[in-house]
């Protein structure tokens, strides 16, 4: 596979129940344009007695892309913020200089009936200008997202732009997420309709790629100048994600991301001190790690 990067599998971990697969970052791989960390959570099926709660935990220097394929998610936050995330919509949380934050299973589906969740967890790394802003939610809903169609097969923007369109997701550098659904089998074309590192990942299906069959549960990697010919099998759901890298290393520690480590050890004190800014309703509080 002499012009694919790498070939990235899952791996799986647990969020107390919640059974979520870590795509990146890799050993090999730590960010993919500016995306530097991507969480698969589920399939899995929630309820009667098992939901999902991630406590209040904080954020610095990133913004939080919350897609959801089924089930939702009740998010809150230290800036006041309460939204509730359906299947097809964005829920953007920008972090900047400091954001607390939980996601629970909304109260109205603790009914005693079981359902099925699924989404992916993203975290965009800010430009440098942009990593102390002050922090900011935006919910962007499924309808407002572009889509079109390419014979049968399916895209959807859900951040950046990409193939002549804009999502209203605000981003802060050049970079696209486009969710990609087959009816039959369909040649990708990657360029010159993107710019920077490209990830394909496969939610579901497989695609082939030099020669080679990938399945679902992997992210391919490249550049996309890189990129072989790309056909996407009959029935596959992709997230075709990237865009160009920023220009200084990120350093990631948990929840904070940062040019600086210095930056880093003061959120890592703030958050142990509790001086870091705090969901005011919520006592919920996930320790810093050992």
């Amino acid at each position: 596979m002499s012009n694919v990067g790498l070939i990235i599998e899952e791996r799986s971990r647990y969020i107390g129940d919640f059974l979520v697969g870590r795509l990146i970052p890799f050993r090999k791989k730590r960010m993919i344009g500016p995306f530097i960390f991507i969480d698969h959570m589920g399939p899995t099926t929630l309820g009667p007695d098992r939901y999902m709660d991630v406590d209040q935990h904080p954020h610095i220097g990133l913004a939080t892309l919350t897609y959801m394929l089924d089930g939702e998610i009740m998010h809150e936050d230290s800036i006041g913020t309460k939204q509730r995330i359906t299947p097809g919509s964005v829920n953007w949380m920008v972090a900047g200089k400091g954001v607390s934050h939980s996601e629970r299973t909304p109260t109205d589906l603790r009914n005693g009936k079981s359902f099925v969740a699924h989404g992916y967890q993203i975290w965009v790394a800010l430009p440098k200008s942009k990593e102390e802003m002050p922090p900011e939610f935006h919910h962007i809903s499924a309808g407002d997202l572009p889509e079109w169609r390419d014979g049968t097969t399916h895209f959807k923007l859900v951040a950046g732009k990409a193939y002549g369109y804009i999502s209203p997701v605000p981003v802060f550098s050049p970079l696209f997420m486009i969710e990609i659904k087959t009816v039959s089998e369909y040649e990708l074309n990657t360029g010159p309709e993107l710019s920077g590192e490209i990830g394909i990942c496969i939610v579901e299906g497989s695609i082939k790629a030099c020669g080679e069959i990938i399945n679902k549960g992997n992210i391919l990697v490249s550049k996309i100048s890189d990129v072989c010919n790309i056909i996407v099998s009959s029935k596959t759901h992709l997230l075709l994600f990237g865009g160009e890298p920023l220009a200084e290393e990120r350093h990631i520690y948990w929840n904070f991301v940062s040019h600086s480590k210095e930056r880093i050890e003061s959120a890592k004190a703030e958050w142990k001190n509790k001086t870091f800014p705090m969901m005011p309703y919520d006592s919920s509080y996930v320790p810093l790690p050992s």
